[in-house]
């Protein structure tokens, strides 16, 4: 939503907004219905916990009709297709290849949000045109191929450096010395240890599903998704000195209420705000190759916040060279020239 255009095509959503619209409308998101302890079983075993009602007709309302081609910036949002069993990747570079790909962004901000057990599976279609055939989509969330989808980003960006689109002059493929990248968690409850092998040996179908409020399988399968991610990239980045290219921003301490993925009261909601805003204040951390926990980065003294701000620096200054290498920044800076009062 942050890249979506309003009227006058500036962004529908600034970022200091999206805080005050979780806080709105995740209530009625996932509204928080008490049920008896078997009640929650049936519930699971017969459908998904939310109907996601509310947030398909929000999403549908504030998104209206953009469709992917119309995005401020570009962007790569994953899915899952449960037809096909294959991950579905919204990418705006793609998109210009496959046009089959230029969905509505309120199709694909429900796909992506429909996680397994929570929220329902959507299907729509893109009609056929004189170029192409009518495509259908079964989706669900991408976070069940890439919980981090860092590396999918590096990957449509990678493709587009091998394509040698002109937005990445002189770049080589695997030259991430050259790539800066921010990676933001939703959090994670490791500090917890909820689970033992003990446990586990003894459970069934319906104890992987459901287990003291959590779902031990999701918890696995996503966790391990995430935590490969960024194993692997944080080896890359130490391996090619240049570490402070890649901004890995998580807390894997959470616990109780804070860690959960649907609790939407008003407390949860405004206690999540003050992990976040205490999270910037933090120290930069990596995570321990052999631990797999995050620790504060000995070799940088700065501040998630810093950080951010560095990068922004950075990439407000890459921004400001590829307009000026650009045949309409070259062609500014002419007219520039042209229109220039010769000197007295």
């Amino acid at each position: 939503m942050l890249a979506a255009p309003d009227e006058n095509n500036r962004p529908l959503f600034s970022a200091k907004n999206i805080k005050q619209f979780y806080l709105d409308h995740c209530p009625k998101i996932f509204p928080q219905i008490r049920r008896w302890p078997i009640g929650r079983i049936v519930k699971l075993l017969s459908g998904p916990k939310y109907d996601g009602e509310y947030l398909h007709k929000l999403v549908k309302e504030k998104l209206g009709d953009i469709k992917l081609h119309q995005t401020l910036t570009k962007v790569v949002i994953p899915t899952f297709d449960i037809k096909l069993l294959q991950p579905t990747i919204f990418s705006t570079y793609e998109m210009k290849n496959n046009p089959s790909l230029d969905a509505y962004l309120s199709d694909i901000c429900i796909s992506t949000s429909a996680a397994p057990t929570f929220l329902p599976a959507h299907h729509f279609k893109i009609e056929a045109t004189a170029t192409q055939k009518t495509r259908e989509f079964n989706l669900i969330d991408g976070g069940v191929a890439a919980n981090n989808p860092t590396l999918v980003a590096i990957g449509e960006v990678t493709k587009e450096v091998i394509k040698e689109n002109p937005d990445f002059y002189a770049i080589k493929p695997m030259d991430y010395r050259r790539f800066l990248v921010i990676s933001l968690g939703t959090g994670a409850p490791k500090s917890e240890m909820k689970y033992t092998a003990e446990q586990a040996a003894e459970w069934g179908m319906l104890d992987w599903l459901t287990n003291g409020g959590s779902t031990p399988i999701i918890d696995v399968f996503s966790r391990a998704s995430s935590d490969m991610v960024d194993l692997h990239l944080s080896v890359i980045f130490q391996a090619l000195r240049c570490e402070q290219n890649y901004l890995r921003i998580q807390d894997d301490t959470l616990s109780g209420k804070v860690a959960s993925v649907d609790v939407a009261t008003q407390k949860n909601l405004n206690d999540l705000v003050k992990v976040g805003e205490g999270l910037l204040k933090k120290p930069v951390s990596r995570v321990n190759l052999e631990t797999g926990i995050f620790e504060d980065c000995i070799s940088n003294s700065e501040t998630n916040e810093q950080a951010l701000i560095r990068f922004a620096k950075l990439l407000s200054e890459e921004r400001r060279l590829r307009h000026a290498r650009s045949p309409q920044g070259r062609a500014a800076a002419l007219k520039l020239e042209n229109n220039a009062s010769p000197a007295t």
